[in-house]
């Protein structure tokens, strides 16, 4: 039962996480061309303000929820004598994952932090060169993301 749960949470998460970058990249992003450049860098603003409050709760969830899934899983065959081996998938999914919180943690904390204050600053070329670095960065988080969704289905 803990583990299921564990497991629906860890999914809820990465759902909102690369469901959400998808989103972003794909739909709003494009989407912004119809506003003036002012407009458009601040609306970013305040979309990126709300998303990444909402992911770096989702990414603690996933960090946690793969965690204690990872010691249940761990208990459990050492409980019938056994020798845990880390299955393939469970590796590529804890060492991407933690890439992607990294990566995640440049956005947040570097980046948006940098875009914010060409705005504040009323700088409007430095705050959409920053806003140019973050879809970069989201969009190699997306990718990364969405290569770990189907390397868990397909093995």
């Amino acid at each position: 039962m803990l583990y299921a749960l564990l497991k629906t949470l860890h999914v809820l998460a990465v759902v909102l996480w690369v469901g959400g970058m998808a989103f972003a990249h794909f739909f709003l992003r494009p989407s912004l061309a119809l506003l003036e450049p002012p407009q458009r860098l601040a609306l970013m603003r305040e979309v990126l303000r709300r998303f990444f409050a909402a992911v770096l709760v989702a990414s603690l969830l996933v960090l946690a929820s793969g965690l204690g899934m990872l010691d249940l899983a761990v208990r459990e065959v050492l409980r019938s004598g056994g020798r845990f081996i880390w299955p393939a998938d469970w590796l590529a999914m804890t060492v991407l994952g933690v890439v992607m919180l990294a990566i995640f943690g440049h956005i947040r904390f570097v980046l948006y932090r940098r875009y914010t204050a060409a705005l504040d600053a009323r700088d409007a070329p430095a705050a959409a060169a920053g806003l140019a670095r973050i879809r970069l960065w989201v969009g190699t988080n997306l990718a990364i993301g969405v290569a770990l969704i189907a390397l868990v289905l397909l093995v």
